[in-house]
């Protein structure tokens, strides 16, 4: 009988929306009931994605963030909000041994490329498509994660139901 591989390392990919902590919550108690380690990892694409005020506000972080939006402009501002953000996250989650990263550059190609350099076991993202057809033809950030991973992906739903 062919020996499975244990699952050693859960990396959950964050971005700023309100449902990152559900999404967080999930993927946190996956590791923990693996006895796994977790990394919280958020990519910075496109910095005009975070220099709007709407964009700060769904953050859900804007009031307790530690800088002003000006900061918002520099890379260096972006990657500070990032940690502050994950960090807040990490808190919320009550471990200290949670790790935190943050990368650059295009979404799923840096999802994919700093899981292989961990080396995760596993890949935890959100999906907050109210309509996945639409999402999986339109080209999802997870939807391309899906079809260029190696590794599991576990992908949690975070669409709010309705009733």
């Amino acid at each position: 009988m062919k020996k499975m591989k244990k699952i050693k390392k859960v990396l959950i990919a964050l971005d700023y929306d309100p449902t990152s902590q559900k999404v967080a919550e999930s993927g946190f108690s996956l590791a923990n009931s693996l006895g796994a380690e977790t990394i919280l990892y958020h990519v910075i694409s496109d910095s005009n994605n975070y220099a709007s005020p709407e964009h700060v506000t769904i953050l859900g972080f804007a009031g307790h963030l530690e800088l002003d939006i000006t900061q918002l402009e520099s890379i260096d501002g972006l990657k500070k909000a990032s940690h502050q953000f994950l960090d807040k996250l990490k808190k919320h989650l009550t471990d200290d041994s949670i790790k935190t990263l943050v990368g650059e550059g295009e979404y799923a190609e840096s999802i994919l490329n700093t899981a292989k350099e961990i080396h995760a076991d596993i890949i935890v993202m959100g999906s907050h498509s109210k309509k996945w057809l639409e999402n999986i033809i339109m080209g999802s950030v997870t939807e391309k994660v899906l079809h260029h991973t190696t590794i599991p992906l576990f992908v949690v739903p975070t669409k709010k139901l309705k009733g």
